[in-house]
């Protein structure tokens, strides 16, 4: 049982908590289910870029699907090998892709046809050969949040098949630039096999026909997606999920890779906050907390739900918002509720807060970013110290006239 009266009494809050030791057991658990084949698991690191994080995943064995040259970066300084980095995301700047060829990462992952003229490019500057993979669209309905859907012709993810087609025998005419990959990713928070399995089916199929192409593709990356408990989720058990992905490989020898984010620590995370007072506006009654959407915004940016736990109280329930202190009707972290009555100081948990939480922060309101905690073997340490105004100002101060 964590105690977290006694930890937000050490640290102080608003503040996240992981549990590292629900890390590892999630990483095992997928790398148990791929055993049968060769694989790679690439921690999402846009899930949570803590250093002491992606630092856990890469001695575990993880490498790391990176979304900018700066998680690039993050990956190398917390030691993860350079052929187990993946660098992907729509928008790559050329000298964002530059540094990736010259740190000669696995690959780089080709989002359109225009950013396959501008790696090529680039790596004929450096007069290096780049490693690439192509996202492929399937056109499949991940049946998911429509901000985190990824895998429909609408957005703005990937290419189609015929055009991956014609990018692969492109890339595979240019002296600088191997094709070693394919890549598709329909979404995120999945909770549903079928759309996973109908996608790599697809994108498979096209695997075969670019080796009758003699284009040999040598890692099948499966994305991520899988979704977590939030509420009251049916989740996808990995030993189905890559059973699902090897029952559509047959006659394929690829390495299995998969990129996932929020399945490996998004549960392993906690948001501590405190209660400020209550307020009830006729009938309305508002929870003041002292955390805000600056500090954690997925309710407010997709109405999304995390449990919330008051601690050490169970009695006088009613319905209450949850609300922080931002200048803000969107600053919430729950709407209508049942919660106990709650007094000054006592202390809210919000749970599921490790992926796409942290990340997300920011300093609006100039509010200092939180610090992190790191919980592993019956043990806390501080991972990210909590941010003051003078770090707040760091950039800005000497430009003052």
């Amino acid at each position: 049982m964590i105690n977290f009266q006694a930890l937000s009494d050490k640290y102080a809050t608003p503040l996240y908590l992981y549990d590292f030791d629900h890390i590892t057991t999630r990483y095992n658990a997928l790398k148990e289910a791929f055993r049968a084949k060769k694989s790679l698991i690439c921690y999402a690191v846009k899930a949570n870029s803590n250093l002491s994080v992606v630092k856990h995943l890469g001695d575990l064995g993880a490498g790391c699907d990176c979304v900018s040259i700066g998680e690039v970066n993050r990956a190398f300084l917390a030691g993860v090998p350079a052929y187990k980095i993946i660098f992907s995301g729509v928008g790559k700047k050329d000298d964002e892709i530059k540094e990736a060829i010259e740190k000669d990462i696995l690959m780089i992952n080709l989002e359109s046809e225009a950013e396959l003229a501008r790696v090529e490019l680039m790596a004929k500057a450096v007069d290096k050969v780049a490693r690439i993979s192509i996202r492929v669209n399937p056109n499949i309905d991940p049946k998911t949040h429509p901000y985190i859907s990824t895998g429909l012709s609408s957005n703005k993810f990937g290419v189609d098949i015929e055009d991956a087609k014609r990018m692969y025998i492109q890339a595979k005419k240019s002296p600088f630039l191997d094709p070693v990959g394919i890549h598709f990713h329909i979404g995120s928070q999945l909770t549903e096999l079928d759309p996973i399995r109908e996608s790599s089916e697809v994108v498979a199929d096209l695997v075969r026909n670019l080796k009758a192409l003699d284009i040999k593709i040598k890692f099948f990356d499966i994305g991520g997606g899988l979704g977590i408990q939030y509420n009251d989720e049916t989740l996808i058990n990995p030993y189905d999920y890559a059973q699902a992905i090897f029952s559509t490989l047959a006659t394929l020898d690829v390495t299995i890779m998969c990129e996932p984010g929020r399945f490996l620590v998004g549960e392993s995370g906690y948001f501590l906050t405190k209660v400020l007072y209550e307020k009830t506006n006729e009938n309305k009654r508002f929870v003041i907390v002292d955390g805000a959407m600056n500090d954690l915004i997925r309710p407010s940016l997709y109405n999304a739900y995390h449990q919330i736990e008051v601690v050490d109280k169970h009695d006088n329930v009613s319905k209450a918002d949850v609300v922080g202190p931002v200048c803000e009707s969107g600053d919430f972290f729950a709407k209508d509720i049942a919660l106990p009555h709650t007094e000054h100081n006592d202390l809210l948990v919000l749970k599921s807060a490790g992926a796409y939480c942290y990340t997300m922060s920011s300093n609006y309101n100039t509010r200092g970013k939180v610090a992190e905690v790191a919980l592993e073997n019956g043990k806390d340490r501080l991972i990210r110290k909590r941010e003051n105004f003078e770090d707040m100002i760091a950039l800005e101060k000497e430009f003052i006239k």
